[in-house]
């Protein structure tokens, strides 16, 4: 089994291959996809044979194999949805395709072939509201949550837009069988404050979601009812310096697979903020934040939970990141360029 990380360059049109050591983190070019229309995200499924790519300057969905010897990709589908999607995840089986579209506000659930072509029409295309952020389901693979932020431009370096979204989290019954949605009950979670819920994670253990709040600069932790499949916050922590007064927006978030530490980027402070995680409660606490490359919108952590790579959508760079097995800490490693505004970055171990 090797390590592999793909980094999707939206403006440069093309998907970058690295092959990272496992030991000391080191990643090594390994070729440059080219993929039109501005990929802007990817996912992969559980066994790592297919990857997904969302495109944003034109509205598709394409479809890779990963070959298993040395993670290389060959393009093998691609869909036209009506718009281009914000985030896209399979389900635990790996039969689905489920999205969220920011722009027209909508959930879908695509099929996925025995071939691993997404297939279309989707057979989910529901109407949430404007901001859809993310969706993915839970361990369970029976529910499944689509957050929406409240701001229209997820540019941090143009004003905001309050107007726009919802600023809630819709919970949805997942039929794993179907890929069928069910409004859950209730149907929303609402904010307590102006949070902008945007991207989530699970812990590997604990019945928790961690959501990173983009407008609030903060992850909010929620108890998952695993019977029902609804959530109930319990604690929000800021991912900012205190004091710090310039504006500023969350982008993605990770923790790592020992449920030790998790990982959010700060856009416009442009760091990574630090956590640490309580092994039996959940709770968080700071580690605090490191610096990282002028606006962090993707970054990722390797399978081991050993390194972190965030890259620079306005740099083109990145960044790479030791992790303290026993604090957490960050020590910035090397740099990498990887294109015009990356996107997203996926780390996998492939060949298993």
């Amino acid at each position: 089994m090797a390590t592999y990380v793909y980094v999707a360059s939206t403006d440069g049109d093309q998907i970058s291959v690295f092959s990272m050591d496992a030991a000391t983190g080191k990643l090594t070019p390994k070729s440059e996809v080219a993929a039109s229309g501005g990929p802007f995200l990817l996912a992969i499924n559980p066994n790592k044979e297919y990857l997904y790519a969302g495109h944003r300057n034109v509205p598709e969905i394409s479809s890779w194999r990963v070959d298993q010897g040395d993670g290389s990709l060959s393009k093998i589908g691609t869909i036209t949805p009506e718009t281009g999607p914000a985030f896209m995840s399979t389900d635990r089986k790996g039969r689905y395709l489920l999205s969220s579209f920011y722009q027209s506000g909508h959930a879908a659930v695509h099929p996925i072939g025995d071939d691993g072509v997404v297939g279309d029409p989707p057979i989910e295309f529901i109407a949430t509201d404007n901001g859809a952020h993310a969706m993915q389901t839970d361990p369970s693979n029976r529910f499944a949550f689509v957050p929406h932020i409240a701001r229209l431009n997820d540019n941090v370096m143009e004003p905001q837009n309050d107007s726009v979204g919802p600023n809630v989290i819709y919970q949805y019954k997942f039929d794993e069988n179907t890929g069928r949605l069910t409004p859950n009950s209730p149907a929303q979670v609402e904010q307590s404050e102006r949070l902008g819920p945007r991207h989530y994670c699970f812990h590997p253990s604990l019945d928790i979601v961690y959501f990173s709040d983009e407008q609030g600069c903060s992850v909010t932790a929620y108890h998952l009812d695993s019977s029902s499949g609804t959530l109930s916050a319990f604690q929000t922590i800021s991912t900012l310096p205190e004091g710090h007064t310039e504006r500023s927006t969350c982008s993605q978030i990770q923790i790592s697979a020992s449920g030790r530490f998790l990982y959010v980027p700060n856009r416009g402070h442009n760091s990574i903020a630090g956590f640490t995680v309580d092994p039996s409660t959940g709770a968080l606490a700071t580690i605090g934040q490191v610096p990282t490359e002028p606006v962090p919108s993707a970054f990722s952590l390797d399978p081991a939970g050993k390194f972190v790579f965030a890259a620079g959508s306005a740099s083109g760079n990145l960044a790479s990141y030791s992790i303290n097995s026993e604090s957490g800490a960050l020590t910035r490693m090397d740099t990498y360029n990887v294109g015009k505004r990356p996107m997203w970055v996926l780390v996998a171990d492939i060949g298993g």
